[in-house]
């Protein structure tokens, strides 16, 4: 390594020196494979770049967040979405001095393995999962499958230990008033994640390892509550005065006023910290306002009628492709477009049925009703 990389690599590290004791250093970072450190780059910051420039970062423009088929441009897509936890998490990470690169690199990998058409896809793509051995199927997990597994042709991307810890624990749906990181090693990582396809309750219970992670974690919640209330009413699915005054004179109603009160709540609570907390007046607010999420806006999102059609488009794509994979039908798109270009040590270890689902949880929404439409066509 030349002097002048040297010099620059020290640059980029410097932020190192101002981190709060209990932060996660550079110098921590673990990865899976090993790799030759010629990059000027941070650990974590070489993490969110790879993540930024995969394919899969890319289908986020093209996934939905809370309303599908919608002409309306302004309301959220997945990648509106994790663009905000990102500056959401890198606000609260950078006030109480923690590891900024981590949370970039956590922030924007955390929905990879989100499917078409939100959660509603993703209950019923379990739902499969399971009825064809392959164990219960969460988006979280299956974003850090897609970067240890499925991108780079099925070789991964050899992201950290931490990312990929701060990845899969996630889970936004779960508010607590309080943070705490959990020590893990590399082995429970992996017993973590092996664990969440045979655990029913394996997700719920799993707690990020470092307190960027946790940053991260909360973050999600915060990103979504209140954009989630302005794509509501955007859509006349809900009015601002239905909000209940409990709720938005602790919080706001805007979503800016609802992010800032948040934030500067957990900042000023936590700051000398080793772990993230709440008041109970904003916590309490946070998880009457969830619940007004959930009775008055998702679910509404999708109709019956709706939700019938999703269950036809998954099971029937699944059925076509397993089909295609089962009678050596080449000429079949996960093939064409999936399977071809994967690498050997993907093909040979990975069952029939899990490749299925792969494909059809990187695959957008537009995509997977193409794909669908195909399939009916052929039929006709």
């Amino acid at each position: 390594m030349s002097d002048i990389v040297k010099k620059i690599k020290e640059n980029m590290g410097i932020k190192n020196n101002y981190l709060v004791p209990y932060a996660c250093r550079d110098e921590e970072s673990y990865r899976f494979k090993s790799v030759i450190d010629d990059d000027f780059r941070t650990p974590f910051s070489r993490d969110a770049d790879r993540i930024v420039y995969s394919l899969s970062y890319t289908r986020y423009m093209d996934k939905t967040q809370v309303f599908s088929f919608n002409n309306n441009d302004h309301i959220s897509k997945r990648m509106t979405h994790v663009q905000m936890v990102s500056k959401v998490a890198r606000t609260i990470g950078r006030a109480l001095k923690l590891n900024e690169d981590l949370i970039e690199a956590a922030a924007l990998g955390h929905d990879l393995g989100h499917v078409p058409f939100g959660h509603a896809g993703e209950r019923i793509l379990n739902r499969i999962s399971l009825e064809c051995g392959e164990g219960y199927f969460n988006h979280n997990v299956q974003s850090v499958r897609t970067l240890m597994n499925l991108e780079n042709n099925g070789l991964g991307n050899n992201i950290s230990l931490q990312v990929l810890d701060a990845i899969m624990c996630h889970n936004g749906e779960l508010e607590l008033q309080e943070y705490r990181p959990k020590k893990k090693t590399k082995e429970d990582f992996l017993a973590e994640y092996e664990d969440t396809y045979i655990n029913p309750n394996a997700v719920k219970n799993l707690v990020p390892m470092t307190l960027e992670g946790c940053v991260v974690r909360v973050s999600d919640i915060i990103a979504y509550i209140g954009r989630d209330i302005e794509d509501a009413i955007r859509m006349g699915v809900i009015s601002e005065e239905e909000i209940p005054y409990e709720i938005s004179s602790v919080l706001g109603l805007t979503n800016g006023q609802i992010i800032n009160t948040i934030n500067v709540d957990l900042i000023t609570n936590s700051l000398d910290k080793d772990y993230l907390c709440m008041s109970d007046e904003v916590f309490n607010a946070i998880k009457k306002l969830k619940q007004f999420n959930y009775d008055y806006i998702y679910s509404k999102a999708n109709s019956k009628e709706r939700l019938e059609l999703y269950e036809d488009m998954f099971k029937k794509v699944f059925d076509k492709c397993l089909n295609d994979l089962k009678t050596n039908n080449y000429e079949g798109h996960i093939f064409t477009i999936f399977l071809n270009d994967m690498a050997e040590e993907y093909l040979n270890n990975t069952s029939d049925e899990r490749k299925v689902i792969d494909y059809i949880a990187g695959m957008t929404d537009d995509f997977l009703v193409s794909e669908y439409n195909n399939i009916i066509e052929d039929k006709r």
